[in-house]
């Protein structure tokens, strides 16, 4: 079924999993560990999807800040609930300032090959993620018992849990360009058919609302100091990098002129209101990324359809099962979720296909070496430095 630019089928379902890998794994964890409420945070993502889609009238990703959120979960110990609303709040703000006062269209003076480097870098990050994935679940209470469980059993010299994850992969593979059964719908399906077989969720029905953070309680002048130098400032420059300039750019190359709402500026304003709105209803810091762009297409998405289908089901659980919510979602093997990362990373690395030369491709290669031993951050800022240098011929290689 098609009505204007949203399509409704198995294809764009399928493509509108193809992003939980990303996802899932860091919202579990601010939850879990940090104590985001769930029904703040699913509500939240589950109507940025909505609006998202309806303004750009293309797939759009929604995504966890993943420096904010990363940092946070490692250090749940010290970073509250309240400390993560005030970053929300605050890149909220800042990104609501660049986009509405225009100073966000610097981003165009920022070279390809800079792009191209936070592409590679990401979707490498993605891959390598994923094979960590497939290979072993993380070790923390975001895994239910029985993947642990699976790890020990060995089949053929290989863990059950791994051999999950390869036939997952291989499955994936084989059906990408299958229209009648998705890769991506047959892979997240298949995967709660094995948590279900091992573990039923504890949930109940009813009616939940996310609270308004003034019923709550407001974060403090420490929680907003905190958020601001350990937070949000690491994460500005990959913001910018990743899910304004490389999404600007992967979306133009997708869509071609269905894109034309995808500007530096209409990116920083929707990702500036979504947080402030992440803020008022207690939800995660969040973003557009190429990297998820890049996953709801290649499994299929392409119409803003895809961004209904899977804000309804975020709304959804968020709004019949509140906190339980959650316990559903842990059903879902980690080595599914990384065979959608590893998919997803591999094609986002294939956009510096279009680079030619030594000059050309020198930048993107020493950004991603950057991102391996540092972060996306630097990488983004040396590469700028790298490319003009290179541009006016400051330096050869």
């Amino acid at each position: 079924m098609r009505i204007g630019d949203f399509k409704f089928d198995r294809v764009e379902a399928a493509g509108s999993l193809g992003d939980l890998g990303t996802l899932l794994p860091l919202a579990l964890g601010m939850i879990l560990l940090n104590g985001v409420s769930a029904v703040g945070l699913f509500f939240m993502v589950g109507l940025f999807y909505i609006l998202a889609g309806a303004y750009y009238r293309i797939p759009m990703p929604v995504q966890p800040m993943k420096v904010i959120g990363a940092y946070a979960i490692a250090s749940y110990a010290v970073i509250t609930p309240s400390t993560i609303y005030a970053a929300a709040l605050l890149v909220g703000v800042l990104l609501l300032l660049l986009g509405v006062t225009g100073l966000i269209e610097l981003s165009r003076y920022v070279p390809k090959t800079v792009v191209r480097g936070v592409q590679l870098s990401v979707g490498t990050l993605l891959l390598v993620r994923g094979l960590e994935f497939i290979l072993a679940p993380p070790t923390s209470e975001l895994v239910p018992q029985y993947q642990h469980a699976l790890v020990q059993l060995s089949i053929a010299g290989l863990s059950a849990y791994t051999l999950l994850g390869l036939l997952g992969l291989a499955t994936a593979y084989l059906l990408l360009e299958n229209r009648k059964a998705p890769a991506a719908l047959i892979l997240v399906l298949g995967g709660f058919v094995v948590g279900f077989a091992f573990q039923l969720p504890r949930v109940s029905l009813g009616l939940h609302l996310p609270e308004p953070i003034f019923l709550t309680g407001l974060p403090s002048a420490g929680d907003f100091a905190t958020a601001l130098f350990l937070l949000v400032l690491p994460q500005i420059p990959m913001t910018l990098g990743n899910a304004v300039i490389a999404q600007h750019d992967l979306a133009r190359s997708y869509f071609g002129k269905r894109a034309s709402r995808v500007t530096y500026r209409a990116l920083a304003t929707s990702q500036g209101l979504a947080n402030l709105g992440s803020f008022l209803l207690q939800g995660m810091p969040m973003c557009h990324g190429a990297g998820g762009l890049a996953a709801h297409y290649r499994f299929g998405a392409r119409t803003a359809g895809n961004n209904v289908i899977i804000g309804a089901f975020f709304l959804a659980i968020a709004l019949l099962f509140g906190e339980g919510s959650v316990e559903i979602i842990k059903l879902l093997p980690f080595s599914v979720l990384g065979v959608l990362l590893f998919i997803a990373g591999a094609e986002l690395m294939t956009m510096i296909r279009d680079l030619r030369g030594k000059r050309e491709f020198y930048v993107p290669l020493v950004m991603l070496g950057i991102t391996l031993v540092s972060n996306l951050a630097w990488a983004f800022a040396s590469g700028l430095v790298l490319a003009y240098l290179l541009k006016y011929e400051r330096i050869k290689v």
